[in-house]
Protein backbone atom coordinates (compact mmCIF):
# COMPACT_ATOMS: atom_id res chain seq x y z
CA UNK A 1 0.00 0.00 0.00
CA UNK A 2 1.31 3.39 -0.78
CA UNK A 3 2.46 6.30 1.82
CA UNK A 4 -0.83 7.84 1.65
CA UNK A 5 0.52 10.79 4.32
CA UNK A 6 3.38 11.34 1.90
CA UNK A 7 1.39 11.45 -1.24
CA UNK A 8 -1.50 14.20 0.26
CA UNK A 9 1.49 16.50 2.01
CA UNK A 10 3.36 16.57 -1.44
CA UNK A 11 0.28 17.31 -2.80
CA UNK A 12 -0.55 20.06 -0.03
CA UNK A 13 2.63 21.95 -0.94
CA UNK A 14 2.28 21.89 -4.88
CA UNK A 15 -1.47 22.97 -4.20
CA UNK A 16 0.06 26.28 -1.61
CA UNK A 17 3.02 26.24 -4.48
CA UNK A 18 0.52 26.92 -7.32
CA UNK A 19 -1.47 29.23 -5.06
CA UNK A 20 1.05 31.19 -4.27
CA UNK A 21 2.33 31.54 -7.48
CA UNK A 22 -0.94 32.85 -8.75
CA UNK A 23 -1.03 35.30 -6.69
CA UNK A 24 -4.18 34.00 -4.34
CA UNK A 25 -3.99 34.47 -0.30
CA UNK A 26 -5.93 31.62 1.78
CA UNK A 27 -8.43 33.90 2.42
CA UNK A 28 -8.75 34.42 -1.87
CA UNK A 29 -10.07 30.97 -1.54
CA UNK A 30 -12.71 31.36 0.24
CA UNK A 31 -14.59 33.50 -3.09
CA UNK A 32 -14.06 29.95 -4.92
CA UNK A 33 -15.77 28.29 -2.47
CA UNK A 34 -13.68 26.66 -0.33
CA UNK A 35 -13.73 27.53 4.05
CA UNK A 36 -10.36 28.88 5.07
CA UNK A 37 -10.42 26.22 7.92
CA UNK A 38 -10.68 23.34 4.48
CA UNK A 39 -8.13 25.19 2.54
CA UNK A 40 -5.46 25.05 5.29
CA UNK A 41 -6.37 21.46 5.51
CA UNK A 42 -6.05 20.79 2.22
CA UNK A 43 -2.45 23.27 2.04
CA UNK A 44 -0.94 21.39 5.57
CA UNK A 45 -1.44 17.80 3.34
CA UNK A 46 -4.36 16.40 4.99
CA UNK A 47 -6.46 13.92 2.92
CA UNK A 48 -8.92 15.52 0.48
CA UNK A 49 -11.78 13.44 -1.72
CA UNK A 50 -11.59 13.42 -5.64
CA UNK A 51 -14.55 15.87 -5.75
CA UNK A 52 -11.95 18.25 -3.92
CA UNK A 53 -9.38 17.75 -6.07
CA UNK A 54 -11.44 18.16 -9.00
CA UNK A 55 -12.75 21.53 -7.46
CA UNK A 56 -8.64 22.57 -6.79
CA UNK A 57 -8.29 21.65 -10.64
CA UNK A 58 -10.93 23.93 -11.80
CA UNK A 59 -9.87 27.11 -9.99
CA UNK A 60 -6.78 26.78 -10.63
CA UNK A 61 -7.48 25.74 -14.64
CA UNK A 62 -4.82 23.12 -14.25
CA UNK A 63 -5.15 19.29 -15.50
CA UNK A 64 -5.37 16.88 -12.80
CA UNK A 65 -2.79 14.98 -14.56
CA UNK A 66 -0.61 17.72 -14.08
CA UNK A 67 -1.50 18.58 -10.05
CA UNK A 68 -0.42 15.37 -9.24
CA UNK A 69 2.04 14.02 -11.36
CA UNK A 70 5.08 12.32 -9.76
CA UNK A 71 3.71 12.62 -6.52
CA UNK A 72 3.75 9.04 -5.58
CA UNK A 73 7.44 8.93 -6.19
CA UNK A 74 8.95 6.90 -3.02
CA UNK A 75 5.20 6.56 -1.70
CA UNK A 76 5.84 2.87 -1.66
CA UNK A 77 7.12 0.67 0.52
CA UNK A 78 10.00 -1.52 -0.97
CA UNK A 79 8.01 -4.66 -0.01
CA UNK A 80 5.18 -3.50 -1.44
CA UNK A 81 7.07 -2.92 -4.85
CA UNK A 82 8.83 -6.17 -4.16
CA UNK A 83 5.39 -7.93 -4.24
CA UNK A 84 4.16 -5.67 -7.16
CA UNK A 85 6.95 -6.87 -9.30
CA UNK A 86 6.53 -10.52 -8.70
CA UNK A 87 2.38 -10.07 -9.62
CA UNK A 88 3.12 -8.25 -12.62
CA UNK A 89 5.56 -10.83 -13.89
CA UNK A 90 3.41 -13.67 -13.69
Amino acid sequence: MADQDKFFRALGIRVRDLRKKRGYTQEDMISCGFSARHWQQIEAGRPITVTTLLRICEVFEVPMEKLVRGLDAGAYRSEERRVGKECRSR
